[in-house]
């Protein structure tokens, strides 16, 4: 069953597709959940419709699967892709409302005017409205007057109608944006203004303490700082897995397969062309087997594919090499210095014959036992029956991925904590085999019990008694050290470890103060050889002293000034902008209403095939 499934898979969805269009034209969600209940998203009072959602989520995952090589196959792409388009028509409402407010309009004067003043940036890249290779306004303008191309015309109406609106929008709140001659040279001082310190730090975890913490202690300390312990919420689970590995005679197909491409490409064939019928790494498939310019020490790239590299000349086709991928063919087409433009068309090792009817026919055994079950003992029963084990219990955490080894197990991570305890989920289909879990329990978000983290505030609670002791010593020292000249001779005279760093600005200290800006900015305060008193810093106490000042040259700031500007000034508007649009969706009322609207189709889909 699921191998027929996989392999009309296409059709399947066409046939989904037309039968959910179906579906909404003869209102089957408004029958089930009332008047409102096509109403997918409010906002402010503003409706959206599930068909309008459903559109746009087709939309996205057309986006997605053009950007990426193939549609989403998990529930947690699916989730991410829901996410953004519920994301963007809240986005969308909250800004037609707030042009409703303040008056922002757009007319049709000022759609044409823009359209031919400012063109959008993929008709600047066309070739057609270029001169030497710059884009020419007035072929672009001598365009746009005489196309009667309607849908090119209605699409760049659609872009201004935007557009207009949202620049518009941006000009009312940030008129007032300036960035001042002394805000800009503050900035260009802390990026230019070096120092050279001398250092002394008394870390906290170095100070020894035995005495006991009790529970009232540690319970104090939870009820202080309760966002240092929430955690999200997890799940539970046990699983039963086919494997699906290759066995010998599948590697042998997939050799004799490398093989034969390999000799089409060293007999002339175009290895572009091969690489987008062939390879099964769709994404760079697409664009011929380009992987674009890689390092000749590039860590991104599997150890086996790297060696592979080596020794290539432009040009020259590697023989086969294996990764846990497949076998990949490899070709370099430039070189620059130790870089490489490279090709590759990746061949899978999948399963073949025999062994693949073998492996589906116990999946499908597994959907048929053990999977989408309320009773929790099918898990066991159907892995006595096929000789499986239970795995031991693994955690799942909300909103992260689920892993084994270095295989990612798709939607585990979503149906975990759409299921009840004791239910196991379906068929999941992952690389490295196929899938039943059960969910076992649920640990809700939030502060776990004290016995759970006992440890670690334990640990959290001794450090404060460190750092009194810490204080105390560093004052100790400071005091000890008073009336010397060199601060790092003083402190190894009496056994300590002092530092000396720099040159280093404001913005770029040294890793031993990345985390310390108390300490910098001190350090930038400080007279020649002077010293500071106890700084107390975010994980230790430090006593510093100046060595070298060098002040940031004032005629190379007025020389890049009206550019540094320009820059400061955009990021200005466009964090004044974010903050706005973050207010305005901090007041709305928004009711996300997909779980119900779903969770109701389920049902009726459930009732309708009982029937």
């Amino acid at each position: 069953m699921l191998r027929t499934m996989r392999a009309n898979a296409k059709w399947v969805f066409y046939i989904l597709a037309i039968a959910f269009v179906a579906w909404l034209a003869i209102g089957q969600v408004m029958s089930i959940l009332g008047p409102s209940g096509n109403v997918v998203l409010r906002v402010n009072g503003r409706e959206f419709q599930v068909a309008e959602y459903q559109r746009r989520v087709q939309v996205a995952s057309e986006q997605y699967r053009q950007q990426n090589g193939s549609a989403p196959v998990s529930k947690e792409e699916d989730k991410q892709i829901q996410d953004h388009v519920i994301n963007q028509m809240i986005e969308d409402a909250l800004l037609e409302q707030e042009y409703k407010r303040l008056g922002i309009r757009v007319s049709d004067e000022e759609i044409i005017e823009t359209a031919r003043t400012s063109p959008p940036p993929e008709v600047m890249r066309d070739p057609q409205f270029q001169t030497d290779s710059q884009f020419d306004i007035r072929k672009w303008q001598q365009f746009i007057s005489t196309t009667s191309d309607r849908n090119l015309l209605a699409r760049l109406e659609a872009i201004y109608r935007q557009q207009i609106p949202l620049i518009k929008l941006q000009q009312y709140l940030t008129s007032d944006v300036y960035v001042s001659d002394a805000k800009l040279w503050r900035i260009y001082r802390d990026q230019h203004d070096s120092v050279r310190i001398a250092s002394l730090a008394i870390w906290p975890y170095t100070v020894p303490d035995t005495s006991a913490i009790s529970d009232a202690e540690l319970a104090a300390y939870v009820a202080k700082h309760p966002d240092d312990f929430k955690r999200p919420a997890v799940a539970y689970v046990r699983f039963i897995a086919q494997p699906r590995l290759p066995n010998a005679a599948d590697s042998a197909v997939a050799r004799t397969h490398v093989a034969r491409v390999r000799n089409e490409l060293v007999h002339g064939a175009k290895f572009e062309d091969v690489a987008r019928r062939e390879s099964s790494d769709t994404n760079s498939g697409q664009r011929g087997g380009d992987l674009g310019w890689i390092k000749k020490n590039e860590t991104g790239f599997v150890p086996e594919f790297m060696q592979g590299l080596r020794g290539l000349k432009p040009g020259q086709i590697s023989a086969p090499v294996a990764s846990r991928f497949g076998y990949h063919l490899i070709r370099v087409d430039q070189v620059k210095g130790d870089s490489l433009k490279v090709r590759h068309i990746l061949i899978p090792v999948a399963l073949q014959g025999e062994h693949l009817d073998h492996v589906e026919a116990r999946a499908d055994t597994l959907e048929r036992l053990a999977a989408e079950r309320a009773d929790p003992t099918a898990l066991d029963s159907t892995a006595h029956r096929l000789g499986l084990q239970v795995s031991p219990p693994y955690s799942v955490t909300q909103g992260e991925r689920f892993t084994l080894g270095p295989y990612v197990i798709p939607d585990v991570s979503v149906w975990a904590f759409e299921a009840r305890p004791g239910e196991t989920s379906p068929v999941i289909d992952a690389s490295s085999g196929y899938y039943v879990f059960r969910l076992d329990s649920v640990t809700a978000a939030g502060v776990p019990p004290l016995k759970q983290i006992r440890d670690q505030v334990s640990g959290l609670v001794r450090l404060e008694r460190q750092k009194t002791l810490a204080r105390r010593r560093a004052d100790s020292l400071a005091t000890l050290l008073q009336g010397t000249s060199d601060l790092v001779a003083a402190a190894s005279a009496h056994g300590l470890q002092g530092e000396r760093l720099g040159p280093f600005t404001r913005i770029r200290p040294p890793s031993y103060l990345a985390r310390e800006p108390v300490v910098v900015g001190a350090a930038f305060g400080l007279k020649m050889d002077e010293r500071s008193g106890v700084l107390q810093g975010e994980s230790g106490y430090f006593i510093i002293q100046s060595s070298q000042r060098k002040p940031a040259d004032s005629t190379a700031w007025l020389a890049q000034r009206d550019v540094q500007r320009t820059q400061f000034r955009q990021a200005a508007m466009q964090a004044r902008m974010q903050q706005y649009m973050e207010d305005v969706r901090a007041q709305a009322k928004i009711v996300d209403r997909r779980k119900d609207i779903f969770k109701s189709q389920a049902a009726a889909d459930a009732t309708t095939g009982s029937l």
